[in-house]
């Protein structure tokens, strides 16, 4: 049996936050900001995590021609799950009204996509399931610290999503094979570490404030060595030469890092889709989210032999090979969409702002 896309949908919020936004309460600039990322604007997300993601798998239920029943199982990729205890899963299902599906969440930091579709692919041609339901959804403005411009510059909040189900013919396209891996000697190039049960969660201070360990030249390097080996790998395992890719959909972490990677893959024939500029870094959510962006703006014709690749926290890594379906349009559409919000973008971050740089509250 062989596994394939059958549908894809997307949840970007409506709240944008430009960089000359950002530079009112944040000690940079959009110059700054562009030069070394490439990021003009991203969302910041009102409600929970969930919610995108719930939309976001709608979209991609529609897409396919199903329904929410029909789903077997929901896997979602999150670094920011709404709550440990249920999963974020557990609450997408009861939005979604999945009622037939199992559902979990894994965590891969900005690999997780990758590795969540890896698992879908294996339930459908397994047998274990029929239609699996893979969303990368991440509300990553809700965990940055704002008094550090190095990451509060690099990151939006957004889902994607995909189903996956069988392949019946070369038409509805296929999934090939996956690389995905892990160097924890890398772990601290890129760590929260003082959130999770490894925190003193009876020191107030401490329990409130979240703090990044982030080496931006470890990142940069490393995460274009290991998105780059991951494909080549993942092109020789599925049969195919360099020449034979269409299409090349990378994490969407920083266009330098894109570019830095396109330079070191080098696929002749293979246009690279960039959207980092319109919503930063939204890490599990930004291949999907590239994905269906470039099928709804005509980048995609259908058919094309594409590369997913990402790196994240970890140091997570992953690549997967595959075919695209001919079909591009959505078979059925979902009206599903987030609640209107009364405010700003940065109103949904105002409290964070008056716990971590209280100074800058009378500038917003």
């Amino acid at each position: 049996m062989k596994s394939t896309i059958t549908g894809w949908g997307k949840c970007s919020p409506n709240n944008i936050m430009t960089n000359d936004d950002l530079a009112v309460f944040v000690d940079t600039s959009d110059e700054w900001i562009q030069q070394r990322t490439g990021i003009q604007e991203r969302r910041f997300c009102h409600v929970n995590n969930s919610d995108m993601a719930a939309v976001a798998g709608q979209h991609a239920i529609a897409c396919a021609g199903l329904t929410p029943e029909d789903i077997d199982v929901v896997i979602l990729a999150t670094c920011t799950p709404d709550s440990i205890v249920p999963s974020a899963a557990a609450h997408v299902q009861r939005k979604l009204g999945a009622v037939n599906a199992s559902v979990y969440d894994i965590n891969a930091a900005c690999a997780g996509f990758v590795y969540a579709l890896e698992q879908g692919k294996a339930f459908v041609e397994s047998g274990l399931y029929k239609r699996a339901l893979v969303i990368g959804s991440e509300h990553i403005t809700w965990l940055l610290d704002w008094s550090d411009r190095n990451t509060a510059v690099l990151f939006g909040d957004g889902a994607g999503a995909v189903v996956v189900e069988e392949s019946k013919s070369q038409e509805d396209g296929e999934i090939f094979s996956f690389v995905n891996g892990l160097s924890s000697d890398k772990l601290d190039i890129l760590e929260v570490p003082n959130f999770g049960s490894a925190m003193d969660r009876f020191n107030k201070d401490e329990a409130a404030r979240v703090r990044w360990t982030f080496d931006g030249q470890e990142i940069f390097k490393g995460g274009i060595r290991a998105m780059a080996t991951a494909s080549d790998e993942v092109i020789t395992k599925s049969g195919l030469t360099k020449e034979d890719i269409d299409l090349l959909i990378p994490h969407q972490a920083n266009l330098r890092i894109v570019e830095g990677l396109e330079k070191m893959l080098g696929l002749p024939n293979a246009t690279t889709i960039k959207k980092v500029h319109k919503y930063g870094n939204t890490s599990a959510a930004s291949i999907p989210t590239a994905l269906v962006d470039a099928l709804e703006e005509g980048e995609i014709k259908g058919g094309e032999v594409a590369i997913f690749t990402a790196v994240g926290a970890g140091l997570s890594w992953g690549a997967c090979a595959l075919r695209l379906g001919e079909r591009t349009t959505p078979i059925n559409t979902s009206d599903a969409k987030l609640p209107d919000f009364d405010g700003k973008a940065v109103d949904t971050i105002r409290r964070a702002i008056e716990y971590q740089i209280p100074e800058k509250l009378d500038l917003i």
